[in-house]
């Protein structure tokens, strides 16, 4: 049975025939332990001569964001990070400075720390990165954690995160922002509730469900929503809703419009795999990457990994996948077209492909404990999915 959270993100099948073990994560910061991979290659470019500052950032009940910030607030450093890491975790990453010679030295505070590694002569980029190794402890399961050995056929889906994890709205955000309705989107991102959200901020969100009450009700918006608060301010003082939306940065507006990708692609993999499709093996005519993430043809006897597309302007149709993804644009009143925005050409996507399943590497378990380390991009949420199978994901901490 499919969690109806699940499909509310474009997932329908579980990969793996394993019965599962049910349990929760993240009980305790602890319980979910991440430590970010570059390759050797980069690690071993980095001196303690001069260039890039390079640190290791480890932090615990803060996401990435803040501790940067918190970091330029205290030391006036502006660092960038090859990838994010959320709040629940203990997280170690690896952060660059954007100046030459410009370093601090290690510190640390009540939520996260940083100690310098030395210097590199280019800085640092998410390309660097080839991956996270996971160390996670399952409380309140079946003790069969040692009897899933699937780790190797598991389909790559978007996790809950990209789509807001507790408030699944991220993909309809960008659904909106693609049909060019606007105001919608003003409204999805005030007024959008879920059983999971507080009950605070559900009566906030309720409110502001109508126009009349924006001004009324501005100031009771907690600091926490910053972008409700940045909407509704322009909202108040211009009434425009596409100025409105202009005002959130490029960055959150790119990520509205790929959260839908990622719900597009997550509905092609689960259609593919329930029609049949070998999603596991590449075969003549496949787009794949190689192992160094280069994308190109199947070749026979080459070490490649299958590819689907991740539709955008530029969506190219001559794949296997074709008759599914064609099906679920359709359903969904899209076109690839649609993804070049003409009235904000700054968050259009042309697209791209996206490996078919996760690379699992380093698999180990004993007792509740389960360490392993993904690729780039893929997420430990989908491959705990399959070794507990929970009923409600979100209650079991996903």
């Amino acid at each position: 049975m499919i969690p109806n959270i699940d499909s509310q993100i474009g997932i329908f099948a579980y990969s793996t025939k394993f019965s599962g073990i049910g349990g929760k994560i993240r009980v305790e910061p602890e319980d979910f332990q991440v430590t970010e991979l570059i390759s050797k290659k980069v690690e071993n470019s980095i001196n303690d001569q001069n260039g890039y500052a390079v640190y290791k950032l480890k932090k615990k009940k803060i996401d990435t964001n803040h501790a940067l910030s918190g970091i330029f607030r205290q030391k006036g450093i502006r660092l960038k990070s090859l990838g994010l890491k959320d709040a629940s975790a203990i997280t170690e990453q690896f952060v660059c400075s954007g100046n030459k010679g410009k370093s601090i030295e290690s510190f640390s505070s009540d939520k996260y720390s940083l100690e310098k590694l030395g210097f590199v002569k280019k800085p640092l980029s998410k390309k660097n990165m080839i991956g996270n190794h996971f160390k996670l402890k399952i409380s309140e399961c079946q003790n069969n954690l040692e009897s899933f050995t699937e780790y190797d056929q598991i389909l790559n889906f978007y996790g809950y995160q990209r789509f807001g994890s507790k408030r699944l709205v991220t993909h309809l955000i960008g659904k909106a922002i693609l049909q060019m309705d606007f105001e919608k989107t003003i409204d999805l991102i005030l007024s959008f509730t879920s059983s999971y959200d507080s009950k605070e901020n559900t009566e906030i969100r309720e409110k502001l469900s109508d126009k009349a009450n924006y001004e009324r009700y501005f100031d009771l918006v907690p600091v926490q929503m910053d972008i409700e608060r940045i909407v509704l301010r322009e909202m108040i003082e211009h009434g425009e809703p596409i100025r409105a939306i202009r005002a959130i940065p490029v960055s959150l507006r790119r990520f509205y419009i790929q959260a839908y990708q990622s719900f597009i692609f997550n509905k092609s993999l689960s259609a593919a795999f329930l029609d049949g499709e070998n999603l596991f093996e590449a075969q003549a005519g496949d787009v794949c990457f190689d192992h160094d993430g280069i994308i190109g043809k199947y070749v026979k006897g080459m070490d490649q990994n299958l590819a689907l597309p991740f539709v955008g302007y530029s969506y190219y149709k001559k794949t296997r996948f074709d008759f599914q993804i064609s099906k679920i644009l359709e359903q969904e009143e899209i076109t690839p077209k649609d993804f070049f925005i003409k009235e904000m050409q700054e968050a259009s996507s042309e697209g791209g492909f996206r490996q078919a399943a996760i690379h699992c590497t380093d698999y180990s378990s004993h007792g509740n404990v389960v360490e392993f380390s993904l690729s780039r991009g893929s997420f430990a949420t989908i491959l705990l999915r399959e070794i507990m199978k929970p009923e409600d994901p979100i209650i079991a901490g996903f």
